[in-house]
């Protein structure tokens, strides 16, 4: 096991993100150097839009923290934050209809420039339908845009920046609209092009290969990809988590990572000399959350920050490109609790996270498969995966929790499977949870490049879509 003191961090920098208030600190304390520093104007060829989609504030110190420990070496968005030549603020993500979006609405925001009701994606509260800002640039100035996505490529975030469904549950109609308006589509979701799986029946696939779309299934294909237009669909639904990916062998020959599909689109618009904007999403980040799954939840994010080491590397020496890295949304706010006498257990619990080796989905999907499981088979299946056994009582309410017989649980939020089991893991890990849903939590952005200034302080959703338009149309 790890020193308990191997993830120490200095005190200082820990209070100052450790939640919403450290956030604010930071924000304050470096405001005035953000914004008469680095390349407050200038001409955007490029904006690289990059979301760690339902990441709670409090998670950007968690991943720090984790990265220190498991890797030696700090993140690149806490750097970021401390660069003298970026620009520091807080987004206000709030719905039409409700103080806590969920990410169409968020994403309709950014991308049709109007607050919808949760659900829609660039459909107004009067049902009235948003003409997004891909169609939009693309007409005023021809821009390329890219959508790059660890969930299906046609979930809530991606969707919400090139299509206009009064539902977010509409993929199989929301697919088509991507057709001559996105050039490049990577992630998951492969039966919404698939006739077979489609319920139209439509070769969607074929009519993008005809279109002059290059149709890619796999990162090997990807890797040797030629083609200036792609479509890649790696799995029928998300892409795994990557906890998952990284412990399966032929996962990781199936499925690229987010950095490589992230460099591969922009590669190829930093070699066109059209304007473009590039959607990157984290999207299982806000999966883990709601699943209550520390492991899952840091594993992607921190693979979500090699990417933006990555695009920032790719872009260095360049003047004219544009990086904004926030997110949608809180979701059910995990934590490190204090514990011990003094709170010196702390460390050392918070390093068992490195121990699991599975998600919280593949656990349960395992669980599946055993019929009529009992509280020692469930005991060992979280023994094998996550590196602890949990107590007999532990295990007897997640038993009964999974075969939906009554827990005593007072919080409604947790009271089903995910819930339990991540209070269960936070007794050994320290890590606590809020809910299991999405928050109200105003959420960081950090932005570098020309304009950045205009990310700066408290940033109100629908402006991202002005600001968009105002440098790339």
């Amino acid at each position: 096991m790890n020193s308990p003191n191997s993830c120490q961090l200095d005190r200082r920098d820990w209070l100052k993100a450790l939640a919403l208030g450290g956030a604010a600190t930071l924000l304050t304390t470096r405001q005035s150097t953000a914004r008469t520093s680095g390349t407050p104007s200038g001409k955007v060829k490029g904006v690289v839009f990059m979301v760690s989609d339902g990441m709670s504030p409090g998670v950007i110190t968690l991943a720090e923290a984790y990265s220190q420990l498991t890797r030696k070496r700090g993140t690149r968005w806490w750097q970021l934050f401390n660069d003298r030549s970026a620009v520091r603020g807080l987004m206000d993500n709030t719905s039409a209809n409700s103080l806590v979006t969920d990410s169409a609405a968020a994403s309709s925001a950014w991308g049709g420039g109007q607050r919808v009701n949760n659900g829609s994606i660039n459909f107004g509260p009067d049902n009235k339908e948003i003409t997004p800002v891909a169609t939009l640039l693309k007409q005023k100035s021809d821009a390329r845009i890219g959508l790059v996505t660890t969930a299906t490529v046609t979930h809530a975030t991606p969707a919400g920046f090139a299509a206009s469904v009064p539902g977010r549950g509409d993929e199989a109609e929301i697919a088509p609209q991507y057709l001559n308006r996105v050039d490049i589509v990577l992630g998951g979701g492969s039966g919404y092009f698939d006739p077979k799986l489609r319920p139209d029946h439509r070769d969607l696939a074929g009519d993008f290969a005809k279109a002059g779309y290059q149709i890619i299934n796999s990162r090997a294909e990807l890797i040797a990809a030629s083609g200036q237009k792609l479509l890649g669909t790696f799995t029928l639904g998300h892409l795994p988590f990557s906890i998952d990916r990284d412990h399966n062998e032929s996962i990781a020959r199936q499925v690229p990572t987010l950095t490589e599909m992230a460099i591969a689109a922009l590669t190829r618009f930093l070699a066109s000399n059209q304007p473009f904007l590039l959607q990157v999403e984290g999207a299982r980040i806000d999966h883990a959350a709601h699943l209550n799954d520390i492991a899952a939840l840091l594993a992607d994010q921190l693979a979500f920050d090699d990417t933006i080491a990555a695009v920032l590397a790719k872009i260095a020496g360049r003047d004219d490109i544009l990086v904004v890295v926030t997110s949608d949304h809180g979701n059910s706010n995990p934590g490190l609790n204090g514990t011990g006498k003094a709170y010196t257990d702390t460390n050392a619990c918070f390093a068992k996270i490195a121990d699991i080796k599975a998600s919280h989905e593949q656990i349960f999907g395992e669980w599946k498969s055993i019929i009529n499981g009992e509280a020692r088979q469930l005991s060992d299946l979280i023994r094998t995966h996550m590196g602890f056994t949990p107590c007999p009582s532990e295990a007897d309410a997640l038993l009964n929790s999974l075969s939906k017989r009554p827990v005593v649980q007072w919080s409604h939020q947790l009271d089903k499977p995910e819930g339990l089991l991540g209070q269960i893991t936070g007794n050994h890990t320290g890590i606590g949870w809020c809910g299991t849903s999405h928050t109200s939590d105003p959420t960081l952005v950090s932005a570098i490049g020309p304009q950045s200034e205009r990310f700066s302080g408290i940033v109100v959703n629908t402006d991202v879509f002005k600001h968009f338009m105002e440098m790339l149309a």
